[in-house]
């Protein structure tokens, strides 16, 4: 019985998540750079809001946030068992 996936479409592969977790460790460091300049890039937007590359820099920062959790989708899916 699997804990985590409960579509029929998600399978249960345990040995992909074990061998994503330390990357997923570094893809978490990298998402702490990423809430950085997240913040950073918000209160440029709110002092010139018209500034095409802050905002840019803003979704590439949500990007790198989202990045544990990609990483962990990748490695599941690409390992069969």
């Amino acid at each position: 019985m699997c804990c985590c996936c409960s579509d029929e479409d998600r399978k249960c592969r345990p040995i992909g998540f074990l061998l994503g977790l330390p990357f997923a460790f570094v893809s978490l460091l990298i998402s702490l750079v990423g809430i950085i300049v997240w913040i950073v890039g918000l209160t440029l937007t709110c002092i010139c809001p018209c500034c095409l590359c802050v905002t840019l820099i803003v979704e590439f920062a949500l990007a790198l946030i989202k990045a544990p959790f990609s990483v962990m989708e990748w490695f599941t899916s690409k390992i069969p068992c």
